[in-house]
């Protein structure tokens, strides 16, 4: 008997979709066909309206990316309305967008021009979501870690294994950490208030991304590494020309403690959706959230004077994988871009984005103080 449930189930809900196209028909007797095709259009074009109905002539969809499969698909192929809303119901069933379909507010892209960041006027208007790598696109996969590339160079998974790691910490200061965008703040929502100099921007540091950078430092320090951390705010009052500004600054640290051999130059990020939604980036570390950290490699795609990017792009596959392996997904995929960033300066120069603006700042510290220590131990085995 057991084995005829399933059939039994299959000719309840075919009986069922049967007598709610009946009940269509019926109406569309006396009623305005045009106006009853409009409606039913705007309807169609609900994802949730789609999900709900397969989920009420399918029961329970699988949990399967595509798995739309034998009676799913059956229903699909004899109803115009939810094969039309196919790749919608997958999409709204993922539960996020990937970054890339986000529309760019950073301002750390290729375009350095300040960004429009509207003031959120309530929590709700905050999503949250993990990144993750996907297979296709843009997106390359080798050495266990997942890159995208947003520069308009053609590469293959070998670039990934190309540069070569040219950081050996020894004596005298060896992290330089910086702040190009250091009025860079977070959302305000843990209760972490702060006087804005624009939307998610504050010239308070205890407030902003120079407070995250000093938590690593903090971190670094602890693992016996000497750090100088640079609190200057490059980008305030005047916003464009701050790399070049934070470029003479580097510039100037160098030269004068040529040990230095990492520079890190913290950010956060800022992503919006297609409605102004703002995203958080989180990720759950240890029974904790806390805010996903992403590490940005320039290249000469641009026409900026960076032959060696390679290197620096070696580097940061080397801190990747030991990310990727101590921690579930604290670690965003590596970002490939067409500006250099001033990472020319130094093979171990890297632009590091820890969460996004609708992060708060108690996740901000708390997914650097775990990056920080992951990427210590790291450096701590190159220079053995």
């Amino acid at each position: 008997m057991k084995g005829r449930r399933p059939y039994r189930a299959a000719l309840r809900r075919g009986i069922g979709l049967g007598l709610a196209m009946v009940a269509i028909w019926g109406v569309s007797l006396t009623a305005d066909l045009s106006a009853l095709g409009e409606g039913l259009w705007k309807l169609g074009e609900e994802p949730s309206l789609a999900v709900g109905l397969l989920s009420g002539q399918m029961g329970k969809l699988p949990e399967e990316e595509r798995a739309l499969e034998g009676w799913g698909r059956l229903l699909l192929g004899q109803s115009a309305l939810l094969a039309a809303g196919e790749e919608e119901v997958l999409q709204y069933r993922s539960g996020q967008q990937q970054p890339e379909d986000l529309l760019p507010q950073d301002g750390d892209g290729d375009d350095q021009e300040e960004p429009e960041l509207e003031p959120q006027a309530e929590e709700d208007g905050i999503v949250e979501m993990t990144a993750k790598g996907k297979t296709g696109g843009q997106y390359l996969y080798g050495e266990g870690v997942y890159l995208y590339n947003r520069t308009g160079y053609e590469l293959g998974t070998s670039v990934l294994t190309q540069g070569q790691i040219q950081v050996e910490p020894g004596e005298g200061p060896q992290i330089l950490i910086i702040h190009t965008h250091g009025s860079e703040s977070y959302s305000q929502t843990d209760g972490d208030v702060y006087e804005e100099s624009d939307p998610y921007r504050t010239t308070d540091c205890t407030h902003n991304v120079v407070k995250v950078g000093e938590e690593m430092a903090t971190v670094f320090r602890a693992h016996g590494f000497q750090v100088l951390h640079d609190t200057t705010l490059y980008d305030y009052p005047a916003y464009n020309g701050a790399y070049d500004r934070s470029k003479a600054a580097v510039e100037q640290w160098l030269a004068e403690y040529p040990t230095i051999q990492v520079v890190l130059d913290v950010h956060r990020d800022a992503l919006v959706g297609n409605n102004g939604e703002v995203y958080k980036l989180v990720s759950t570390e240890a029974e904790q959230k806390v805010a996903q950290v992403m590490l940005v490699v320039g290249t000469d795609d641009g026409g900026a004077n960076h032959p060696g990017w390679k290197n620096n792009l070696a580097f940061a596959v080397a801190l990747q994988k030991e990310l990727v392996r101590g921690y579930s997904s604290l670690a965003r995929p590596i970002v490939l871009r067409s500006s250099s960033y001033n990472q020319q300066l130094r093979p171990g120069y890297l632009l590091v984005e820890v969460g996004g603006h609708g992060n708060t700042l108690t996740e901000a510290i708390a997914g650097a103080r775990m990056w920080a220590d992951n990427v210590a131990r790291t450096l701590t085995s190159l220079g053995n």
